[in-house]
């Protein structure tokens, strides 16, 4: 049990520590960071170590420069709990293919979507019209034996996340629906961790908003501690970059920020200039504390 009733109040408990393990986020895969022996590349992925657990966050954009940052930082694939990834974009799905190679019955939790992760197929679409001869109704007028999408990753055990979902004890998949042009309708997952000090948010693209991501954070626990990942600020002007910012800072009272991947250098900046010592450096190797 996580929570506890004691009247009207709701006691919550963040995810229990051992003194020893890892309480971090690192970046595998980013287009910028410092340097070192890794390769840069558009895309993101990253570890999350905490509480025992061990997370990848979406793969990258190249199942190669994937394969060479993974092993350039001695980490183990085939030793994880789980598996999110945020989109369907190419850019953090495409190292995919790799982790499979390497651990096919890894449980990988993704979006609902029309194609992509074997998501259900909608029922709606052989509504019968029983009047039709045989051969003009859809698998001859008999329900199909299998009803999903296919996938270019026939081995991946996908789980399509359709709400927000606790995964394991303290720990929260969130699916948020893109409402932007170029995006309309998409899903994407992202990931809520209970820490002593509030949730710590990760996220992959932030397509809906990193601020509808935080919304729906906040209806697991309105304190929130950190985000870390992409918030989409690509092509953003300079005054909606500071209202993101802004409102991260204000509204939200988030404590920490880690932005990556499509925040933009001006994103960056932005919420460098605006979180000063609370702004935590990201890009590809940066190893990013957790409480």
């Amino acid at each position: 049990m996580i929570g506890m009733a004691i009247g009207a109040v709701v006691l919550w408990a963040a995810v229990p520590q051992a003194q020893d393990e890892p309480r971090r986020v690192t970046v595998l895969y980013d287009a910028f960071g410092a340097p070192s022996a890794l390769e840069r590349d558009w895309g993101f992925a990253a570890l999350v170590e905490y509480g025992g657990k061990r997370i990848l966050f979406d793969t990258g954009n190249d199942a190669a420069i994937f394969e060479r940052n993974v092993k350039a930082l001695g980490v183990d694939l085939t030793k994880l709990d789980a598996v999110f990834v945020s989109h369907r974009h190419g850019d953090h799905t495409t190292g995919l293919g790799y982790l499979l190679e390497v651990n096919p019955g890894v449980r990988i939790l993704a979006p609902q979507e029309g194609a992509f992760f074997k998501g259900r197929a909608p029922k709606e679409f052989l509504a019968p019209y029983p009047d039709l001869p045989p051969h003009l109704r859809y698998y001859g007028g008999r329900a199909p034996e299998k009803w999903v999408s296919g996938t270019p990753w026939e081995k991946g055990q996908f789980e399509i996340v359709t709400a927000t979902t606790e995964v394991f004890p303290g720990f929260y998949a969130i699916t948020t629906k893109s409402q932007k042009p170029g995006t309309m309708e998409m899903n994407e997952v992202s990931l809520a961790i209970r820490t002593p000090l509030g949730l710590a948010v990760v996220v992959g693209c932030s397509h809906p908003g990193v601020e509808k991501i935080l919304e729906e954070a906040e209806k697991i626990d309105s304190d929130l501690y950190t985000v870390t990942g992409g918030f989409h600020l690509v092509l953003t002007p300079d005054d909606e970059v500071r209202r993101v910012a802004g409102l991260l800072r204000d509204r939200f009272r988030i404590e920490r920020v880690a932005p990556g991947h499509c925040t933009s250098e001006l994103g960056f900046a932005v919420f460098q200039e605006s979180f000063g010592e609370r702004f935590d450096p990201a890009g590809v190797g940066a190893s990013i504390p957790l409480p």
